[in-house]
């Protein structure tokens, strides 16, 4: 965002390549990216969604310059400013419409995640309807969460940085991963309309004990009776832990897509079958743990074993400490980096803070001019729970007028 010259920050190989990206877009620093799978005989350089989300960045962002080689392995991305969704930068009737590819076999969540933590630094709202026959809503194989964890795991965690404004995640259509793990037509619209000036710093020592627990059932294109199935094998295992447990079911018919049968154009078929289970444990002091398991795409796994791998999942989840989950982690440590120049702490579990991702982000926010964190034992909490210290950068939004 900021209008000096810099030097290009060097990477290698596609491993957090969204995210580097976003780094780069809210610190203004351009980045190279070289060997983007080049070992691959088939398929090297970048994949369809990784494209799909630099056109994403274009659409959100004014004045970013974007070169990719011939083989598709080196990527040049130069940041802009973040527009959002302002008059005259490409959105039609103030929402932008991102159209994912059918060859996309990440869940819509890994478009959405990035794009929540530019949205606060935007100029103006930002409002993006996802839709296309790559949109896929559920959990995938690849890793991704569900658009239901993201709407009751992370947008809720803005709150403590003083974002609570006109905030909304709507799953206008269900989709499971259709054959092969790729897309399943479903649609998606976020909804961000809260800009600041600067995150406010958080202070997140005390995970409390687990109060409540919930939940959402979906199934596309199958019988309702698998929700019934899954949410029976889920409680079981989750009501001895608390009696306050509620999960929604949500049916829904599976979406159509235009047959691949030329000779008769007007037969439709469906895609994104399936079901899955999306579970959220909420402590005593606003602490929240997800856990997210869709069925295989290859079928053969009944509700019952989706319910209970599902409650395991969250169950391992909470056993890991601290005051954030490991999928929200992410999140929360990088906009206590982007925040305002003052020390935040937040409590996190040791095998959180030990983990792959969580390392990987230190050291790509480092490069990219953050401050180390600081790391102490904690003194409430579960056994081995550590107290990790930031300190902001004071990246502002430079978009947003000073009042």
């Amino acid at each position: 965002m900021s209008e000096t010259p810099f030097r290009l920050l060097r990477f290698s190989s596609q491993k957090s390549l969204a995210h580097r990206l976003v780094l780069a877009t809210l610190t203004g620093r351009p980045v190279h990216i070289s060997q983007i799978r080049p070992s691959s005989p088939t398929n090297p350089g970048l994949e369809p969604h990784e494209i799909s989300f630099l056109r994403l960045l274009e659409a959100v962002t004014n004045g970013c310059q974007i070169e990719i080689s011939y083989t598709g392995t080196t990527l040049v991305y130069k940041p802009g400013l973040i527009t959002g969704s302002a008059p005259g930068s490409g959105a039609n009737g103030g929402v932008i419409r991102h159209e994912l590819p059918a060859g996309c076999v990440r869940g819509v969540s890994y478009f959405l995640i990035p794009l929540c933590l530019l949205a606060p630094f935007s100029k103006a709202p930002m409002n993006v309807l996802f839709t296309g026959p790559g949109v896929i809503t559920s959990a995938t194989h690849m890793g991704d969460i569900s658009a239901d964890s993201v709407r009751t795991a992370i947008l809720p965690l803005y709150a403590h940085f003083g974002i609570t404004n006109d905030i909304e995640l709507r799953i206008l259509r269900r989709s499971n991963a259709d054959a092969g793990g790729k897309g399943g037509a479903g649609e998606v619209q976020l909804v961000f309309g809260h800009q600041v000036r600067l995150p406010k710093t958080v202070h997140i020592l005390n995970p409390g004990k687990i109060k409540k627990i919930r939940g959402v059932a979906y199934c596309t294109g199958v019988s309702a009776s698998n929700n019934a199935r899954m949410i029976e094998e889920a409680r079981g295992v989750l009501n001895p832990m608390t009696a306050d447990t509620y999960i929604f079911s949500d049916v829904s018919s599976a979406p159509y897509l235009p047959s691949v049968d030329k000779s008769n154009a007007n037969q439709r078929r469906k895609t994104g079958i399936g079901f899955g289970l999306s579970l959220l444990a909420e402590s005593s002091t606003g602490a929240l743990y997800s856990a997210d398991v869709a069925s295989p795409t290859s079928g053969g796994v009944p509700p019952e074993d989706i319910g209970r791998h599902c409650a395991y999942q969250l169950l391992e989840s909470i056993s890991l400490g601290g005051s954030v989950s490991l999928t929200a982690a992410p999140t929360m440590l990088t906009l206590m980096a982007m925040g305002s120049e003052d020390v935040g702490r937040l409590q996190m579990g040791r095998d959180v803070v030990g983990s792959e991702s969580v390392i990987d982000l230190a050291r790509d926010l480092r490069a990219f001019g953050a401050s180390g964190w600081g790391i102490r034992e904690a003194t409430q909490g579960q056994e081995g729970d550590v107290i990790v210290s930031v300190v902001g950068r004071g990246v502002g939004n430079v978009g947003r007028k000073i009042t």
